[in-house]
C-alpha cells in the first residue's frame, strides 16, 4: 500500500514522501479499513513543522481521521464487519491507502452520506459534540461565540449550536465566509478583519457578556475572550492557530504570553471556567467517551441537525497543495484527500 510520510518540518511542497508498506496488522479489538478519504486537520499543519508535541518522531505518517470501507474486522469485534462504510478516528496513520484503528474508534456512516463529507465527523465533529454537549452544554437562548467558525471545525461547533437554538456570533476572516455563516443562520456573523468582534458582542449583549466561547485561536482571543464572559460562562480552547505562523521562538513566546496569566479566584468570584481539550488525548484516555460521540454525531446527522460538508477534495498526489490550502486560512468545511 502507498503511505505518505512526513520526512521533513517546514514547507508542504517538501516535507512529504510517498512509500510503499505492507498492509497493517489487525489486533483482535482493531479494525482494517480500505481508505476512499484522508481528512486533513489544523493539527496537521502544526505537526508538520514541529509545533505539535504529541506528534510521532519522523518519518512518520500523519492523519486523525478517514473514511472507507472495513477490509478486516478483528476477532473480538462484533459491532462491524468486512465491507461496511465507515468513519474512523485514527490517531495518526490516515494519510494511507489503508488504516487500521480500534473497532471502538469507528462507526457506520449512513449510505447516502458521502466519504468525502463523513470524514469530517470523526474529529471536527467529535470534538464540537465533546466539548459542547459533554463536557459543558449550551441551551436555547445562550449567547455563543464561535471564532473560525467557517472552518472544518468551526462549522460543527456553529451547526451544534444552532441547533440548540443558541444566539450564535461567529468571527471569520472573509466576506465570503461571512456570507457562508449568514445562510446558515448566524444572527452575528463578523469579518473581523474589518470589524471589532469585542465592540459587537458587548453591544448585543448589553454588556452582559456570552455563555459560551469556542475558541481554536489560542494567544490574546483567549486573554479578550474571558473578559467577554458572562456569570456561568466558559471557554472552551481547542487549538492555538495563533502560534501555527510563528516561526521565530521569540515571535511564539510573546504569542504564548498573550494567553495571559491568572488566579483561581479570577473565576470563582464571578463563576466562569476555562476548558482545554484535545480529542487526541480523549480517544487514548476514554474511547468509551469517543464512541459516544461518534454514535450520538450520527444521530445528529440522521436527525437533519448537522449538515456536515467536504469543503474541497485534493488527490492523494497534492497533498502539499492541501495542507497549502488550510494554512491560507480560505478554507470552509472539511478539506480531504482522495486515494
Amino acid at each position: 500500500m502507498k503511505a505518505i510520510f512526513l520526512v521533513k518540518k517546514g514547507k508542504a511542497d517538501k516535507a512529504f514522501e510517498f512509500r510503499e508498506l505492507p498492509k497493517p496488522d489487525v489486533a483482535n479489538d482493531e479494525v482494517l479499513i480500505r481508505v476512499d478519504y484522508s481528512g486533513l486537520n489544523f493539527a496537521d499543519t502544526l505537526a508538520r513543522k514541529g509545533l505539535y508535541r504529541d506528534a510521532p518522531p519522523m518519518p512518520c505518517v500523519l492523519g486523525y481521521d478517514v473514511s472507507g470501507v472495513i477490509e478486516e474486522a478483528g476477532s473480538k469485534v462484533d459491532t462491524l464487519k468486512k465491507g461496511d462504510r465507515v468513519t474512523a478516528f485514527t490517531h495518526f496513520g490516515g494519510y494511507a491507502e489503508y488504516a487500521v484503528t480500534k473497532a471502538i474508534g469507528a462507526v457506520k456512516i449512513p449510505d447516502r452520506l458521502d466519504g468525502a463529507t463523513a470524514t469530517a465527523l470523526a474529529t471536527q465533529y467529535a470534538t464540537a459534540y465533546y466539548s459542547s454537549l459533554h463536557i459543558t452544554n449550551v441551551y436555547e437562548g445562550d449567547k455563543v461565540l464561535i471564532h473560525a467558525a467557517a472552518g472544518g471545525v468551526g462549522t460543527a461547533f456553529t451547526q451544534i449550536a444552532l441547533h440548540k437554538k443558541c444566539i450564535v456570533f461567529a468571527t471569520a476572516g472573509s466576506d465570503e465566509k461571512v456570507e457562508l455563516l449568514k445562510k446558515a443562520g448566524v444572527q452575528y456573523a463578523i469579518n473581523y478583519r474589518k470589524e471589532n468582534y469585542i465592540d459587537i458582542v458587548k453591544e448585543h449583549t448589553m454588556g452582559r457578556g456570552v455563555d459560551a466561547i469556542f475558541d481554536s485561536m489560542g494567544g490574546k482571543y483567549v486573554k479578550d475572550g474571558i473578559k467577554l464572559l458572562g456569570a456561568g460562562g466558559r471557554i472552551i480552547c481547542i487549538g492555538a492557530a495563533e502560534m501555527s505562523d510563528k516561526t521565530n521562538p521569540f515571535s511564539k513566546l510573546i504569542t504564548g504570553l498573550a494567553f495571559g496569566f491568572y488566579h483561581p479566584a479570577e473565576f470563582i468570584i464571578p463563576s466562569r471556567s476555562i476548558i482545554g481539550v484535545n480529542m487526541l488525548r480523549i480517544a487514548e484516555s476514554k474511547p468509551l467517551v469517543l464512541k459516544q460521540c461518534l454514535d450520538e454525531i450520527i444521530k445528529l446527522y440522521e436527525a437533519g441537525a448537522i449538515k456536515p460538508f467536504a469543503g474541497k477534495v485534493f488527490p492523494a498526489t497534492e497533498i502539499a497543495k492541501a495542507h497549502e490550502h488550510i494554512e491560507s486560512r480560505a478554507s470552509t468545511g472539511k478539506v480531504v484527500i482522495k486515494w
